[in-house]
């Protein structure tokens, strides 16, 4: 009998850090679409069957290898963060983590998959200028592809795994860019008003420049912290030793807790996490639950051909 994989897009060791002190091996949830709320447990939630499977891959269960020298440290590396201590498996374990979360959650593919359509469309124009894609049937109105492009007859489609594939073969690229970049960490004094997390835990912030955003990652219902790109780092710089990393500590005031809990919030996919059942809570979530994480295009003309700029906006859902 062959059995199929549960696999969790967000650990089980990071979710269980938000399990509630009322509620035995439990955490308090709510959906944002209908605002239900309800009571899981780590290992019923955030799974898809075989979802860490990509037949894309020479190895086809390669991430779950990965995820051997992430999970088994996260525990302690919270410990070393909160105490102050961090250390290059540190970053390593929460900048893994990220990746992971960026690269096999369903809100990571969907957000990072607009800019492959984008380049696929782009190279369909130029073969089709340059006569290398034969003329479509007479049936689609003597169109080329271009036109037929323009015109929505034709759509590109990226399947998500392939998409998947491709995060996961540049992971490690991920975790040198992220391992090199300025970190603060961001300590919640308030236990009434702990951090949230999600299905997709992390909240994507505008950051020193426009084209720039913050990753916000709430670590625990009382740490959380937020890398802050460099944009003129050499991204082709492998490097693990993480030479250039740098961060700070901050202790939070309140305007300041609630500013990230609305990220979170915003940036989650479908469910939100959290500790406490206070009473404002499911206000909270209903005022910031109809907006999420979209890719936007700009095509900027260049040369002979079009250059595609996408950027990752916290916007309100179309109704």
């Amino acid at each position: 009998m062959h059995v199929v994989p549960l696999d969790h897009f967000v650990s089980q060791v990071y979710l269980k850090n938000f399990y509630s002190p009322s509620l035995a091996g439990l955490m308090y949830a709510i959906r944002k679409n209908d605002l239900n709320s309800f009571t899981p447990n780590a290992q019923s939630i955030c799974r898809i069957e075989d979802g860490n499977t990509n037949s894309y891959l020479r190895e086809d269960r390669e991430v779950e290898e990965f995820l051997k020298c992430i999970e088994p440290k996260y525990n302690p590396t919270l410990k070393q963060i909160g105490e102050g201590h961090i250390d290059n498996d540190c970053i390593y374990t929460v900048a893994g983590f990220v990746s992971y979360v960026l690269v096999c959650s369903p809100a990571g593919i969907r957000i990072f998959s607009p800019p492959l359509k984008s380049s696929l469309e782009e190279c369909a124009r130029i073969l089709d200028k340059q006569g290398v894609i034969s003329k479509p049937p007479p049936g689609l109105g003597g169109k080329n592809l271009t036109e037929l492009l323009d015109d929505g007859k034709v759509v590109i489609k990226v399947d998500p795994k392939y998409s998947q594939a491709l995060g996961i073969g540049n992971i490690m690229e991920l975790i040198t860019t992220f391992g090199n970049f300025r970190w603060e960490v961001l300590l919640n004094p308030f236990d009434d008003s702990a951090f949230f997390t999600s299905d997709f835990p992390i909240a994507f912030e505008m950051g020193s420049h426009s084209s720039i955003r913050n990753k916000i990652i709430p670590l625990s219902p009382n740490l959380a912290i937020r890398i802050c790109p460099d944009p003129f780092r050499d991204k082709a710089q492998k490097d693990l030793s993480f030479s250039n990393f740098e961060y700070s500590r901050r202790k939070l005031n309140r305007k300041e807790v609630h500013l990230i809990n609305k990220l979170i919030v915003r940036c989650a996919e479908s469910v939100v996490f959290y500790r406490d059942n206070h009473d404002w809570v499911s206000r909270f979530v209903s005022k910031n639950s109809k907006f999420r994480i979209e890719t936007q295009i700009e095509k900027v003309p260049r040369n002979s051909g079009t250059l595609s700029v996408a950027t990752q906006n916290v916007m309100k859902l179309r109704t």
